[in-house]
């Protein structure tokens, strides 16, 4: 039976190591939670680091760690502390951490660092290697195991993989600044399915694969020559009845039965019950904007000194990576800042900001939520910021004001809240005065409608669309049109092709027989590639024709020495047997000095496109340009020449990063069925990569095997992968 596999940094247990003893604590963590669903049962494992590294492990205790991590249905990878200095301290938190949100001077781009990473990912793969079989399903987390999904592809490439990033995906310009950012996405690539918090994020993702890598994309799928990959977005829950049953038993307690925070805080209301009380909670980390809502806040109470005593600022910074130097010197900018501020503003009965540095238990941030009147949450980059929602989760009387960060991924789920510019001192101080000021019927209409979002997005729903999204992903629903040409289909074709007495193969030229060039005149064919085609050529009873949107001058070059059947322009010329071309069609070329002049204005204003002229078309090229300026300007162009052909009897085919304008009564369709007219062919093959080869594949008879190369919707019968697969096919019908 397959199970699920779970991969993250870090197990969702706690090991303690006391008196020689082990414990093992389950984690309360967002994702832990999250993952209660899919984690359960036997059929599910958990694979990550368990925090200790060998040589925090003492001798024999190994297999007791072992023991214990499997009682919670995990299995550790073991990592040492040179691995967790270079891969997790080093490239994951100072490299990649800061440059994916948008910190581009703290990064470091130190090649010690990311050869631990590549170690380090290949540990935590081979782990997955060893447990996982082909019909398992296995998801991977967050940016410490990017590279991760294609080494396991590598080796399984049949598993189903899926992966879930947990920080912000930066914008292309951000991103392709990491000197391994081709390696970086092709490790992500090796996923059926990418996962992100917010369409942004997939956006940007999306766009560096187009730029950097060259693939083509549509809406939100990848195309490789051997898959299609989405890319969807995945807004992460919490667990909403967990925070809002937790805050009504708070609210329940009586007298002693309060925790000691909670009766300070009681008493703190009960002594000045018009002081409104704001609370911040963030993990101490440069990308949550602490420093600069403190220096907002003192910058609120200049500007309204009406508030001063009437508000106090509870701040809780929870310890983070405290041995990297950016967070050392955040601590001591946050420190020396609300020393100052309560230095300068406090008076006798007031200190405007409570500041914790620690951690606190989950009874103790219940006691924050319920107690505070006002959330002010402001990173400056946020992948998604659970904290606004667990706030609005224990409103139980739904009164109380969140305010957000736009720049927070979950400021796109949550318009209901106050949302700002953490940049925007007074756009803050403003929004804090709204809040205070704000009526409870409005804060109760605000809440209501956040609620019951949360209520039914929680964090299980997260978990049970994704798996649901992957293994949609994996059965293919709704990807293909036709089928893939696999071993048994393979067979029954060659069986046929053996058979039949009179056979005609219609082959096209680039993106099936040969690979794309930037310069499609040097895309010429390989020794592999003529020797194919010359024994498919010299075969008894077989006919062939290659096919293509080339031009004559060209395909003479290449190919007539050969003596091959030739067919270019789309069906304009024709060669048998070595003669030179002949007009296979009649076709007028007067228009094209009408459209030369416009295709000329396009090349002038997209950098790195050019024309191809050709006897009786023109085609725009945009391979070379940027890839999403080029799409853009190849929609402009075809609305362009729409308008401009009217009527005329030209028309406008869309090839494979190529835009061609030709006479209408010209296709590769037309062209193939009056060579089938010619004699009383039994088996008929057509093969071809682009939009311009469908014409042979809707026109000629339904007995035809017609191939599409590559995963995109088409009327052929069958696909296959790439070039490297196409020419394993035609070998077939060679070694009859």
């Amino acid at each position: 039976m397959s199970k699920t596999i779970i991969i993250s940094n870090r197990l969702p247990v706690q090991l303690q190591i006391s008196d020689g003893g082990l414990s093992a604590i389950p984690s309360v963590g967002g994702l832990a939670t999250g993952m209660k669903s899919v984690h359960s049962g036997s059929e599910s494992l958990w694979i990550g680091w368990s925090g200790l590294t060998d040589e925090d492990i003492p001798d024999g205790l190994s297999e007791t760690i072992d023991s214990a991590l499997k009682q919670h249905g995990c299995s550790k990878v073991k990592l040492t502390k040179d691995d967790v200095d270079g891969f997790y301290f080093g490239f994951s938190n100072r490299t990649v951490w800061p440059l994916f949100h948008y910190f581009l001077e703290y990064s470091e781009f130190e090649l010690d660092f990311w050869n631990s990473y590549k170690a380090v990912n290949q540990k935590f793969a081979d782990a997955i290697l060893e447990e996982a079989g082909d019909d398992d399903i296995i998801w991977v987390h967050d940016y410490q195991l990017m590279l991760v999904p294609q080494m396991v592809k590598e080796k399984r490439p049949n598993a189903t993989i899926g992966f879930f990033l947990h920080i912000p995906f930066p914008s292309y310009e951000i991103f392709r600044t990491l000197p391994w950012r081709e390696e970086v996405l092709e490790g992500l690539l090796g996923a059926d399915l990418i996962g992100f918090h917010t369409y942004d994020y997939e956006r940007h993702f999306l766009s560096s694969v187009r730029r950097l890598l060259g693939l083509d994309v549509s809406f939100n799928d990848i195309y490789l020559e051997n898959r299609v990959i989405k890319v969807d977005s995945f807004p992460m829950g919490i667990d909403y009845n967990k925070f809002h049953e937790a805050a009504k038993k708070s609210s329940a307690l009586k007298g002693k039965q309060r925790s000691d925070l909670q009766i300070k805080l009681d008493e703190h209301k009960k002594s000045a019950p018009d002081t409104k009380l704001i609370v911040s909670i963030d993990r101490l980390d440069y990308s949550k904007g602490i420093a600069k809502r403190i220096n907002a806040f003192e910058y609120f109470l200049n500007k309204y000194p009406e508030y001063k005593e009437k508000v106090r600022l509870i701040i809780l910074a929870v310890p983070s990576r405290s041995n990297v130097p950016q967070y050392m010197l955040l601590k001591r900018e946050i420190d020396e800042l609300v020393g100052r501020i309560n230095g300068e503003l406090s008076t006798v009965n007031w200190t405007p900001i409570w500041y914790f540095y620690r951690s606190l238990p989950f009874e103790n941030l219940i006691d924050l939520y319920t107690s505070s009147d006002i959330a002010w949450l402001t990173p400056l980059r946020d992948g998604m910021n659970l904290v606004a929602k667990e706030y609005v989760a224990t409103r139980t009387d739904k009164t109380g004001v969140l305010i957000l960060s736009e720049m927070a991924g979950s400021a796109y789920e949550m318009n209901e809240a106050l949302l700002i510019n953490p940049n925007n001192f007074e756009e803050q101080a403003d929004t804090l005065k709204q809040a205070i000021t704000m009526p409870k019927e409005e804060q109760m209409a605000r809440n209501m409608f956040l609620q019951n979002r949360l209520k039914r997005y929680n964090v299980e729903v997260w978990a049970n669309e994704f798996m649901n999204s992957l293994k949609s992903q994996k059965q293919g629903i709704g990807t293909y049109v036709s089928q893939k040409m696999n071993n048994n289909i393979l067979e029954s074709v060659s069986v046929k092709y053996r058979s039949a007495k009179k056979r005609l193969l219609f082959l096209d030229y680039d993106g099936t027989l040969a690979g794309f060039h930037k310069d499609p005149q040097k895309a010429s064919p390989d020794d592999e590639l003529y020797q194919l085609l010359d024994q498919l050529h010299q075969q008894e009873g077989t006919t062939l024709f290659l096919i293509s949107g080339r031009d004559k001058e060209t395909f003479s070059r290449w190919f007539l020495p050969k003596k091959y059947n030739m067919i270019v322009e789309h069906g304009v010329w024709i060669s048998k047997d070595g003669e030179e071309f002949k007009l296979l069609e009649k076709v007028n070329g007067d228009w094209m000095e009408k459209i030369q002049p416009v295709l000329e204005s396009f090349v002038d204003r997209t950098p790195g496109s050019f024309i191809e002229e050709k006897n009786y078309s023109l085609a725009w090229h945009y391979r070379n340009t940027d890839p999403d300026f080029g799409n853009k300007r190849a929609t402009e162009l075809n609305t362009v020449l729409t308008s401009l052909i009217g009527n005329d009897d030209i028309s406008v085919l869309n090839g494979n990063k190529v835009m061609e304008v030709k006479s209408s009564n010209v296709n590769k369709g037309r062209a193939s069925v009056r060579i089938l007219s010619e004699d009383d062919y039994d088996f008929v093959f057509a093969i071809g990569d682009d939009w311009t080869d469908e014409f042979m594949f809707q026109e000629l008879p339904e007995s035809t095997i017609t191939v599409k190369v590559g995963l995109q919707k088409t009327q052929a019968k069958y696909h296959v992968e790439g070039t490297k697969k196409v020419r394993e096919l035609l070998k077939h019908f060679i070694n009859l």
